[in-house]
C-alpha cells in the first residue's frame, strides 16, 4: 500500500534519471560558475534540476516545486499551499567539482512545516535512500532493498560525521559539549544524514549555515529511520517553510533526543 498520494516508484525513477544526467557531466571536463552567494554551480546542477522539475510537475501538477537553482535565478517560491516539493539537484557541488564522489541528488516533499518524503541519490555509488512511508526508510543498492534503522549510541561513544568542506572545529566542539565522542570523520553533502540513518554514525554537527533544500530530503530519511534533526541553539526540531528557506545551525542525531 502506498502511504503517499503520488507514485514513489515514479519519483525514484525520476531521481535516478537526474542522477544519470549529473554523471554525464561528472565524466567530462566541465565549467564551474559562481552564484551571487559565491557558491559554485555547474551544468549538472541546472540540467538535473530541469529534469526533476519537469518530472514532478507532470507527476503532481497541483503541487508547487521549489529548487535551489530556480530560486537562485530569481524565481519566487510558492509556499502558500499545504504541500510543496523541495529540490537540491546537486548537494555538495564543491565535492562534485573536486570529484571525490560525495555529492547527492535530493527531492523532498514538505507538508506544513515538516518533510514527509525524501529521496537522496548518491550517483557515484548508485545508492538510493528514500522514505517508503513517513515512518519507513529504505536503501536501494546493487539491486537489493534494505530497511534503514539508526543504531543505539555505542558504549564507546558517538561516531561523528563532520562536513568535509565547511567544518568549523570551534563551533563543532561547542555543539558536542557533554557528549562522549568515540571517533569522527569528514563526509560530504547530505550523505551524512543518510549514513546515520543506516546506523553507520551517530551525530552530524552542522557548523555552517544551510538552506532548507540542503537538508529536507535527508531529514525525512533520517527521521523515518529513527533519528531527528534539531536547531543547534534551542534544541527544537528543525522545521521548514521559514523566511528565505534559511536554516539555523543544526545538529542531526541518529537517536531522537
Amino acid at each position: 500500500m502506498n502511504d503517499y498520494f503520488f507514485d514513489v516508484d515514479a519519483v525514484a525513477a525520476l531521481i535516478k534519471r537526474a542522477g544519470r544526467a549529473v554523471m554525464d557531466v561528472y565524466a567530462q571536463d566541465f565549467a564551474v560558475y559562481e552564484k551571487d552567494d559565491a557558491s559554485p554551480v555547474t551544468e549538472a546542477d541546472m540540467g538535473a534540476e530541469k529534469i526533476i522539475f519537469d518530472g514532478l510537475r507532470a507527476l503532481t501538477p497541483d503541487v508547487p516545486v521549489v529548487g535551489e537553482e530556480h530560486t537562485a535565478a530569481g524565481e519566487t517560491a510558492d509556499l502558500t499551499r499545504e504541500y510543496f516539493w523541495l529540490v537540491d539537484p546537486v548537494d555538495g557541488t564543491a565535492d562534485f567539482v573536486k570529484k571525490n564522489g560525495e555529492f547527492t541528488v535530493n527531492i523532498a516533499l514538505i507538508k506544513g512545516d515538516s518533510p514527509v518524503f525524501g529521496a537522496v541519490l548518491a550517483p557515484v555509488s548508485e545508492t538510493l535512500f528514500y522514505t517508503a512511508s513517513p515512518t519507513r526508510a529504505v536503501m536501494e543498492k546493487d539491486g537489493k532493498t534494505s530497511v534503514l534503522k539508526t543504531r543505539a549510541v555505542p558504549a564507546a561513544g558517538y561516531s561523528v560525521l563532520n562536513s568535509r568542506t565547511h567544518c568549523d572545529e570551534t563551533v563543532v566542539a561547542r555543539m558536542l559539549a557533554g557528549l562522549k565522542i568515540a571517533d569522527g570523520k569528514p563526509c560530504g553533502s547530505s550523505l551524512k544524514f543518510c549514513l546515520s540513518a543506516a546506523g553507520q554514525a551517530d551525530v552530524y554537527p552542522c557548523s555552517h549555515r544551510t538552506k532548507e533544500w540542503d537538508t529536507a530530503a535527508a531529514h525525512a530519511v533520517l527521521r523515518a529511520a529513527g533519528g531527528e534533526v534539531y536547531d543547534a541553539v534551542n534544541d527544537a526540531v528543525l522545521t521548514y517553510r521559514k523566511p528565505e528557506l534559511k536554516n539555523p545551525l543544526i545538529i542531526a542525531f541518529g537517536q531522537k533526543r
